[in-house]
């Protein structure tokens, strides 16, 4: 089976982006960008929240979160705490991370132990287009930051 905790999911075109937690009218705030994104899921991301993505300095509060990390970024859990302080309640976090044999790959292990770490837990994991995955992590519900 694949996916995280036996959730398999499609790939996210604009049809996957639901699963991964957004939605129209949402502001969502973008950390890790680099020139080897995927351009095309975050065109697919702002089509579905009708705004642009908010920049990593953005002092709002956001209804989600893209990271974008790879090997070698730093400390998975460390940014994972970061980007929490400017996450409303109950709102996710989409770590995107380059496929398995991609420059920059990181492994699913690790994505799983530094978010139970940092107080979360993945539900959901996407394929996003050829090089990138996408695991999407929640604050349990009973949870206070």
């Amino acid at each position: 089976m694949d996916g995280v905790n036996g959730v398999n999911t499609p790939a996210a075109g604009p049809s996957g982006l639901p699963k991964l937690g957004f939605s129209a009218g949402q502001v969502v705030q973008e950390y890790g960008y680099d020139d080897d994104v995927d351009h095309d899921f975050r065109y697919a991301v702002e089509d579905v929240i009708g705004s642009e993505l908010e920049y990593d300095d953005f002092t709002g509060v956001a209804d989600g979160v893209l990271l974008w990390w790879r090997d070698g970024d730093g400390d998975l859990v460390d940014a994972l705490v970061d980007v929490l302080t400017n996450l409303a309640e109950g709102a996710g976090i989409v770590v995107l991370t380059p496929k398995a044999g991609r420059v920059g790959e990181v492994d699913a292990a690790e994505i799983e132990e530094s978010a139970v770490t940092a107080g979360l837990h993945a539900t959901a994991n996407v394929s996003i287009g050829s090089d990138w995955s996408a695991s999407r992590l929640l604050a349990p519900k009973n949870s206070r930051r």
